[in-house]
């Protein structure tokens, strides 16, 4: 089992933004998750459809964080980079004419329904404050280990 890329990615770039309080550039972006501009652009447009960054342009110009960290959800970034598959298992066939392979298909089914369901919930719970502040408190044990 595996979350999207996608969503993972834009958590990260959110937090930063949210860490730092600078505009960051597409490029910069690119740099930190090891792909390209264009790549950023496009994903960011959902997170800028959403309310929850903007865009400024020119010399200066760049991405920027707008909103509360206590008011998104992991499921709000996760809607807002198009609901991107969450498994990675599934099932080879629709309609396999072997009854076997149509059992064990509604068993996995069944299974990641349930487990999705529960992802889901969790994202619902879970704020990007709530990441934010876990990222503090790793932040302020290496100090006081330094």
């Amino acid at each position: 089992m595996r979350t999207d890329s996608k969503l993972s990615r834009m958590l990260h770039v959110l937090l930063h933004m949210a860490r730092q309080n600078k505009i960051f550039t597409s490029e910069e972006i690119a740099h930190m998750l090891s792909t390209n501009a264009v790549v950023v652009r496009r994903t960011m447009a959902g997170l800028k459809s959403a309310g929850f960054i903007q865009s400024e342009k020119g010399p200066k110009g760049g991405w920027h964080l707008i909103v509360d960290l206590e008011k998104i959800t992991l499921l709000d970034i996760y809607n807002a980079v198009g609901e991107p598959t969450i498994f990675a298992i599934g099932n080879e066939r629709e309609n396999p004419d072997c009854g076997v392979e149509r059992v064990v298909n509604a068993a996995l089914e069944d299974a990641m329904q349930q487990a999705q369901t529960i992802l889901l919930t969790r994202l619902k719970s879970t704020t990007l404050a709530d990441l934010a502040f876990q990222f503090d408190q790793i932040c302020k044990n290496r100090i006081d280990k330094a």
